[in-house]
């Protein structure tokens, strides 16, 4: 076969390659219509080399140390690469996420692979590459960026996009075509140990949120993969992979929404399914989802991938199906187009059923089609298509995975997802000359900052002699950068995770000597158990890990000033704590820049703008639910002693600036099912300094034929505005966007009463008014407003 190292305009080279048999080569004429070419490369293609496509390969996972998935270490085989590629390959699996590699020798490798691909099989397929990039590039030395969650608490979806293409950028260089990313779980128990990795707990916020990183990552040709389809956050318990116990209705209006959305408005190519089962089918048997749903209600033309053996796990864990070649099927007549990490189901053990006529061929060709439509999109099927990087693999600087444009954005979203949460005493800013006691053990830790997907904290833990690959200063490093001439003095107090008591009276002692204490406590992100948030990190209830609520105690206890800074990947019950401490702060995980972003925030130098994407309770055990609920969701005084409201709710954040809002203005009193309203109201910046508000607009349905939540975010905008400065803020609300699933279980926009509700928090709604949706009931489907488009005039 004749490739060239060209990127450019080379003339199509349609010649047989050199391998005997291999046939010629139409399909890789990038002039002809990539139908046209898929068609003829399917045409060509015998069933091995088809499900061979529909395959994946993980080389070198036997020699990994410590699980990086899923029941890794039970069902990952020795993987001999040249046999399990023998008649081609969809997919090859984290070739640089899965141990410390240098980035230019990672890309040698893959290019080595690809290459050997080309040259070796009949026809010369290259694979498509995939990683996670749920905080960054799942990579050694690459940027690690704040977790999801603290995304949404940015309430920023642009700056958001523009971290994904960041992402995406770097992916592309090294040969990667597709991110596992981003997940589009609504959180609705804040006990699951991904509400991490999760855009919080309202479905318009996750949506927005994550067709923004969707938009960024395919901006730079990396494949974006929603996850994780459907239902996986609403386990029983919040127990990883448990069982889902959900309605149709909430299923639809609650669960659903973000991935439309994402692939609507974001254009992802790629859906992975749900290790999980609702009512009892597995997502990935699950035909009414895959295909019902996803591509004859939504118009979806991408592919579906599997979860890591979640076709495996049909056999192994659901027990729906009695062999691995029957879960092959099932999942096959359901929608899933490739299985990964490795071949189990799919390859020999499908051919055998498609030969005895258990499986219909055309299904096979069905999602061969999807795979290699893909490849031709990427250019992978290009007769001058090469598998070189884009980077001079020898030159670290072209291989830089962590540059300043890229650590500039980590700073905003750090910067911009801390939360304030109280500070009734203004106690922060801290004031200048005090003596401070820095305590906890999130205090001096920079792993505290990042996420299980992070690299440093999903792979090094099992290399503990390499370093971190990245800079990422503790916060005890930024606050000695930060405020150099300040008395402070540092204790841990007590680990994360273990009952260790011992530091806690020297840490009690530190704080008594000192005008002001510092409380860092919080999470450390790992997998499966070994860290207290992150996959497979569930947790029994809401306390504060190991012994951090004593030390916390132990402090309040000296009479000095407390500010609790919670640095976490869920949310924790804070309600024991109000009144008591004299401010308190949440950072969800917020990446490599984290402990400068927190000590400017702590300093003053930063304007805290960050707003809560989930609610902290008050209670550690009393309630999970989110704030999306009916009355009957809240506190049903009288009928149940226990009280489920928040310490926090939804959206709230304070400021050391204070905002006032004011003029509300409809542009009807009346409007059609199929209509369209503006909402508008002026947000004055009251105090002396300059300051982002971020404005959010609810809507409520006092009366309808189903339950419906009392408040449901419509809106947000981030407002920046100078001190004494104020703008004019106008949202454009469709009555799509009111539209639910009703007794028949039609998604409808319903007639009748909707109050609007406009504010700083789910809560803190000064401005009212209702308007009337008139006209008939009205069925909507796949075309209906998703979004409420909104402008800001000064």
């Amino acid at each position: 076969m004749t490739t060239s190292s060209s990127r450019g305009n080379a003339e199509p080279v349609l010649t047989s390659p050199s391998r005997a048999g291999a046939p010629a080569r139409p399909w890789a004429d990038p002039r002809s219509p990539i139908g046209d070419r898929v068609t003829s490369l399917l045409a060509a293609m015998t069933l091995e080399e088809k499900l061979a496509q529909l395959g994946s390969v993980w080389p070198g996972v036997d020699s990994v140390i410590g699980d990086v998935a899923p029941m890794q270490g039970v069902l990952a085989p020795n993987v001999d690469f040249e046999a399990a590629t023998a008649e081609g390959i969809g997919h090859v699996t984290r070739p640089f996420g899965t141990k410390p590699v240098d980035p230019g020798k990672g890309a040698e490798q893959l290019t080595a692979r690809q290459r050997d691909l080309m040259r070796r099989t009949r026809l010369g397929i290259p694979a498509l590459a995939h990683e996670e990039c749920l905080t960054g590039f799942t990579t050694y030395r690459a940027s690690v960026f704040p977790a999801s969650i603290a995304w949404a608490a940015t309430f920023d979806p642009q700056l958001v996009e523009r971290m994904a293409h960041a992402i995406g950028s770097g992916m592309r260089r090294l040969g990667v075509h597709q991110g596992l990313s981003p997940v589009l779980d609504v959180v609705r128990d804040y006990r699951w140990g991904r509400v991490e990795e999760t855009l919080g707990e309202d479905p318009y916020l996750v949506g927005q949120v994550g067709a923004a990183y969707v938009r960024g990552l395919e901006s730079a040709g990396i494949i974006a993969t929603l996850k994780h389809f459907a239902g996986y956050s609403a386990s029983r318990a919040a127990r990883n992979h448990a069982p889902v116990s959900m309605g149709r209705r909430e299923f639809a209006d609650v669960i659903l929404p973000p991935f439309e959305t994402a692939i609507r408005e974001g254009g992802a190519r790629s859906v992975m399914n749900s290790y999980s089962d609702v009512d009892g089918i597995p997502a990935a048997a699950d035909h009414g989802l895959l295909t019902g749903i996803l591509r004859d209600e939504w118009g979806f033309t991408g592919t579906v991938v599997s979860d890591y053996w979640s076709l495996a796990f049909l056999r192994t864990m659901h027990r729906v199906v009695g062999s691995f070649s029957e879960a092959g099927a099932a999942a096959l007549r359901a929608g899933i187009d490739v299985e990964l990490p490795n071949t189990m189901c799919y390859g020999q053990p499908l051919a055998d059923l498609v030969r005895e006529g258990a499986v219909p061929v055309e299904l096979v060709d069905r999602s061969v089609e999807r795979v290699l439509r893909q490849k031709a999109e990427l250019g992978l099927l290009d007769a001058h298509w090469s598998p070189d990087p884009e980077v001079a693999t020898d030159n670290s600087d072209d291989a830089d995975l962590d540059p300043p444009g890229n650590r500039e954005i980590a700073r905003l979203l750090a910067e911009r997802s801390i939360i304030l949460l109280d500070n009734p005493h203004n106690t922060l800013p801290l004031a200048l000359g005090q003596s401070v006691a820095l305590v906890g053990p999130c205090a001096n830790d920079a792993h505290a900052f990042f996420g299980c997907y992070s690299f440093p904290n999903h792979v090094l833990p099992h290399h503990p002699d390499l370093p971190t690959g990245i800079e990422a200063p503790s916060l005890l490093e930024a606050l000695l950068a930060e405020l150099p001439d300040a008395d402070l003095v540092h204790a841990i107090g007590c680990p994360v995770k273990t009952h260790d008591r011992s530091g806690i009276p020297a840490a009690a002692e530190a704080a008594r000597a000192a005008d002001v204490c510092i409380a860092v406590v919080g999470d450390r992100a790992a997998l499966f158990g070994l860290g207290t948030s992150g996959e497979g990190c569930d947790a029994e209830d809401l306390s504060l890990p190991g012994v951090q609520d004593e030390l916390v105690e132990a402090l309040l206890e000296t009479g000095t000033p407390v500010v609790l800074v919670v640095v976490s990947g869920r949310p924790y019950a804070l309600g024991a704590y109000e009144g008591r401490v004299a401010a308190a702060v949440q950072a969800f995980f917020p990446g490599e820049e984290g402990g400068p972003a927190l000590a400017g925030v702590l300093s003053g130098r930063v304007i805290p703008t960050g707003k809560l994407p989930v609610q902290i309770p008050r209670t550690r055990g009393g309630q999970p639910g989110t704030y999306l609920a009916p009355p009957l969701g809240g506190n049903s005084e009288g009928i149940s002693n226990l009280d489920p409201t928040p310490a926090f709710p939804f959206g709230h954040g304070l400021s050391y600036t204070t905002f006032a809002y004011s003029d509300l203005q409809v542009s009807a009193e009346s409007v059609p099912t199929d209509g369209e309203i503006e909402i508008s109201f002026t947000v004055t910046n009251t105090g002396s300094r300059a300051g982002d508000e971020i404005a959010q607009l609810y809507f409520g349905d006092p009366v309808a034929q189903v339950t419906r939540p009392v408040s449901q975010l419509a809106g947000f905008v981030r407002v920046p505005l100078e001190a004494g400065a104020q703008a004019r803020v106008v949202f454009q609300l469709h009555a799509d966007r009111t539209a639910f699933t009703g007794i028949d279980h039609r998604r409808i926009v319903e007639p009748g009463e909707i109050t609007l509700s406009v504010g700083s928090s789910s809560t803190d709604l000064p401005l009212v008014r209702s308007v009337e949706l008139a006209g008939p009931a009205r069925e909507v489907g796949r075309d209906r407003v998703l979004s409420t488009p909104v402008r800001i005039e000064k």
